[in-house]
């Protein structure tokens, strides 16, 4: 792996949302760090040059939910082969949500991970810690422990805290602390046995459905308590229109929530499942087309501060079960940016606001020094070319998951560097 020397990022439009820049200038970067754009600074001597024109700068992008299935699950993918797979992507930063083998409710797991990633070098590794020991929804973990050995925030993933009081409990212990809470919206009874959004195909297929109301009921039980405890809430995943307006209206009451969506969601529905797809089966579920437009729009109003990929990577057998009792999750890490630029293609949302969604975005949620090109910034960049066109293989995928329902769309934006913390981790050979 190349060591961090000085790197001379030349002619490239540099878009820095946090910053107020979109200009096309050189980048100068040093020891690991930023140190100008624009002007060489004095005393300046590249060790490397990277011709930029005709590409977009921008800073590394950062993804608030990443299974990296290690450890546990390795013989899905390990941290290597998805640490790998995020370079190729632009991503430098990596959210790990708690759910691992072991899971990471210990100091012991967190700073394993975290170190995990600083070895292998290709993209950081920010583990989330879980909300109650082993996930149980009964006991609380020890948050600041797990704060103080790397954890960025705090969740119980995809499993359900169904006990009131304890959730209560732990918004208390994290806002107590100043800690960020993470929440999936998921009611377990109203969800069921459902594998799709509850709605006209559900039905025509004979699936059994999830309605909107196990989203949107848990959130206005969550927000209650966000009000009541004063804690930071970040509501990750959201799938649903109603979802975004109780999310706007809680915020102009003054409370302190964000949200993001994967972006699967912002180009699928339910009617993509059609013939029982199993590569479109998630969770949530694909909503209807109202709720995609919705959600689009809360992207482009900034009502929704990031989009993740909810990278979920599976071997090839885990997808060829009956759809119902197929796996869920789509391997993401590698069609997030092309997908995003996809929007702005479609005049959905604009360049800018697509990269804040990506780099400034995600980094504030999680209140880390990420997602800017400023000076002494940590050197997280990412080149890509807007105007490359091709049809997704996904047999070229970095990631060990090829399961994507996106495999043959025609994309257009492919990155051709990334850097991470001064050190060039990927180029297009």
């Amino acid at each position: 792996m190349a060591e961090a020397g000085n790197i001379h990022i030349r002619g490239g439009r540099i878009i820095d949302p946090q910053n107020n820049v979109d200009s096309v200038d050189d980048l100068f970067i040093s020891q690991g760090r930023i140190v100008a754009t624009g002007k060489v600074p004095d005393g300046f001597t590249a060790d490397e040059t990277i011709n930029a024109e005709n590409q977009v700068v921008c800073a590394g992008l950062v993804d608030l939910s990443v299974r990296m299935r290690e450890p546990g699950l390795e013989y899905k993918a390990t941290l290597k082969s998805e640490s790998a797979a995020a370079a190729a992507g632009g991503i430098t930063t990596c959210c790990c949500p708690p759910d691992t083998k072991p899971i990471i409710d210990t100091p012991a797991m967190a700073n394993m991970l975290t170190h995990r990633g600083v070895e292998i070098g290709l993209t950081q590794v920010l583990p989330v810690g879980a909300l109650t020991t082993e996930l149980g929804g009964v006991m609380l973990s020890d948050m600041f422990a797990l704060s103080q050995a790397g954890c960025v925030a705090f969740s119980n993933a995809d499993t359900p805290i169904t006990n009131t009081l304890v959730i209560r409990r732990a918004m208390e212990y994290a806002s107590s602390f100043d800690l960020l809470v993470i929440l999936h919206a998921n009611d377990p009874w109203l969800t069921d046995d459902g594998c799709m959004h509850e709605g006209e195909i559900s039905t025509r297929l004979g699936l059994s459905g999830i309605p909107e109301a196990s989203e949107t009921a848990i959130i206005a039980r969550d927000l209650a308590l966000i009000e009541q405890t004063g804690v930071k809430a970040h509501f990750a995943r959201i799938s649903c229109a109603r979802s975004v307006d109780l999310i706007v209206q809680a915020r102009e009451r003054g409370l302190k929530v964000t949200a993001d969506v994967a972006i699967h969601h912002l180009h699928l529905t339910d009617f993509d499942v059609g013939s029982f797809n199993s590569l479109c089966r998630v969770m949530p579920p694909l909503r209807s087309e109202r709720d995609k437009d919705r959600l689009r729009q809360a992207v482009a109003a900034g009502e929704i501060q990031a989009i993740c990929s909810d990278h979920q990577p599976h071997e090839k057998d885990a997808k060829l079960a009956a759809f119902s009792e197929a796996e869920p999750g789509i391997s993401g890490l590698e069609t997030l940016l092309p997908l995003g630029l996809k929007l702005v293609d479609e005049d959905i949302i604009g360049m800018n606001t697509l990269i804040s969604s990506l780099t400034s975005g995600p980094a504030s949620v999680l209140g880390i020094n990420a997602g800017d090109l400023g000076p002494g910034k940590q050197a997280d960049v990412c080149i890509f070319d807007p105007e490359s066109e091709y049809l997704l293989d996904s047999s070229k995928f970095l990631s060990r998951g090829r399961n994507t329902p996106f495999q043959n769309w025609p994309l257009r934006g492919r990155v051709s560097h990334t850097i991470h913390a001064g050190r060039l981790v990927y180029s297009v050979k």
